[in-house]
């Protein structure tokens, strides 16, 4: 069930799994990624156990509204009010928040902002900020975002999917074979789906929508914590932190998981989320 919303001044691209009756989930996905990273058959699985999935395209990917490349039309805090305009429109008064890396931090500012509007959390892949305490990603991705790797002609869709392709390989953990196949068709879906691929690179020049980590007491909504002990981004510590600072938050650890949600992982991930939600 495909809906484009209006909220906050954009029009979002939403699509939703299962019936309205059943809990409701809201998929919040992370950087520069449309919904198409929700892969369908893990929205199915969740929705055919009885919960109603709503994922969505963030402004800058898909078919939600794009600003030019570099020149963002919002903040962070936009991102946030995004997510409450979608539990408006389909008039959900509260919903489980699934977030994954900035979707993550997005659901975090969501819970400490708007609380009555969260029955629970589950943070995956998710940082608590920064800090002397937590390791930092491996050299690889240093310098990745360094901008020592040069990014693809974004209108040339052979090189961008081939540059998307790379960039997953080094997110993904290094104990097991990356899935080169699913992901080029992943990464071709989104492009086919995106309005300007380069576009969504405009979410990492957006403000931070965290809070200081001390706030993180506050989180009163019952979170779930699911990170990869292979993360490359915020190595498993950032979990560990994360679930240490939020008041009765529960730790589960994706084995052989770097900073993704891959299929070796859905066994755990999905039985976890549907016991947090129950």
């Amino acid at each position: 069930m495909e809906r484009l919303i209006q909220t906050n001044g954009v029009t979002l691209a939403t699509e939703s799994f299962g019936d309205p009756a059943n809990p409701a989930i809201l998929l919040i996905m992370g950087g520069g990624a449309s919904m198409d990273w929700w892969e369908d058959e893990f929205c199915e699985r969740l929705a055919t156990a009885g919960r109603f999935v709503i994922r969505y395209d963030h402004r800058d990917t898909g078919q939600s509204t794009t600003y030019e490349p570099g020149a963002p039309g919002y903040s962070a805090n936009d991102l946030v009010a995004d997510a409450v305009g979608l539990l408006d429109a389909y008039g959900l008064a509260t919903a489980h928040i699934v977030g994954m890396s900035m979707g993550g931090r997005i659901a975090l500012k969501l819970a400490l902002d708007h609380p009555g509007r969260v029955a629970s959390l589950a943070l995956i892949s998710t940082s608590p900020g920064e800090g002397d305490d937590l390791p930092s990603m491996t050299p690889e991705l240093q310098a990745a975002f360094s901008g020592e790797m040069a990014e693809p002609d974004w209108s040339d869709r052979a090189s961008v999917i081939d540059y998307l392709v790379a960039d997953a390989r080094r997110f993904a953990a290094a104990s097991r074979p990356f899935e080169e196949d699913a992901m080029r068709d992943l990464v071709s879906r989104a492009y086919d789906r995106t309005t300007n691929m380069a576009s969504a690179m405009n979410h990492f020049t957006a403000a931070d929508s965290g809070h200081p980590r001390e706030q993180l007491a506050k989180v009163s909504a019952p979170t779930l914590v699911l990170h990869g002990t292979e993360d490359p981004l915020f190595p498993y510590e950032h979990g560990r932190a994360l679930a240490k600072e939020i008041p009765g938050a529960r730790l589960v650890a994706l084995e052989r998981t770097g900073h993704e949600i891959p299929k070796v992982a859905w066994d755990v991930a999905i039985p976890e989320i549907l016991r947090h939600t129950g």
